[in-house]
């Protein structure tokens, strides 16, 4: 199921969503700038290699920001066009909504916390993988579990390839349900197999989805709300 566009207008510009968006857009052209060497030397720097920090600081040629600053910034990179058209696609139909509840400031800060979470949960699961994660999939999982908790029965137009392709409206609990639930059992799937290879960081998103459920509320409770009354 390919979620194209969501009956759920926000009340408010989504200003972080979009310059999140136009971040990583960005950074994704100065990835496809570099050459070969200087972009494999950017990944391995700035993308998350667990075995980079299970082995810190037993290993002295690995300081404290070798092995944390590529938490944050590993959310900031992918791997192909593909990989970022289709987060970005995830980020613009469901983060407005969520950026409008939370607010600016804190969406940003949900954002981050919940890419943290997920790839703290990819590291549990890949201790001693070598392979450098990247990606905003993990945060955007964040997005879309808060979605799931404060939007359940909003409509999301649908794209269903069974036998024929299908446009269909269904309620967003519907396919986030699904999306989470394709995620565990792929996550599951890869439960003692080598990541030599690469792939799908299947657990960061499973990590990240029920970091929004469990952030959301938390981010959200003192956030003052206004209204106007109109007599």
């Amino acid at each position: 199921m390919i979620p194209l566009r969501d009956a759920n207008p926000s009340r408010s510009v989504p200003f972080v969503t979009l310059a999140l968006i136009a971040l990583n857009c960005l950074v994704f052209l100065y990835e496809m700038a570099l050459p070969a060497a200087g972009l494999e030397r950017l990944v391995f720097t700035f993308g998350m290699v667990p075995a980079k920090v299970t082995a810190f600081p037993a290993n002295p040629g690995i300081g404290f920001l070798d092995a944390t600053v590529p938490f944050l910034t590993s959310m900031f990179l992918h791997a192909g066009w593909l990989h970022l058209l289709g987060n970005m696609w995830f980020l613009w139909i469901f983060g407005d909504n969520v950026e409008d509840h939370l607010g600016h400031l804190r969406f940003l800060l949900f954002y981050l916390l919940c890419g943290l979470v997920a790839a703290i949960v990819h590291l549990v699961f890949n201790l001693h993988s070598t392979i450098p994660t990247v990606g905003a999939s993990g945060a955007i999982a964040g997005v879309l579990g808060a979605y799931l908790l404060l939007f359940p029965g909003a409509r999301i137009l649908t794209l269903v390839p069974v036998f024929f392709v299908w446009l269909m409206e269904l309620p967003a609990y519907v396919i986030l349900l699904y999306w989470f639930v394709l995620q565990l059992l792929q996550g599951t799937a890869t439960l003692g197999a080598s990541a030599a290879g690469g792939g799908v960081a299947w657990w960061a998103h499973v990590g990240g989805f029920l970091a929004g459920l469990a952030l959301v509320k938390i981010v959200a409770s003192r956030r003052r709300r206004y209204y106007v009354i109109r007599r």
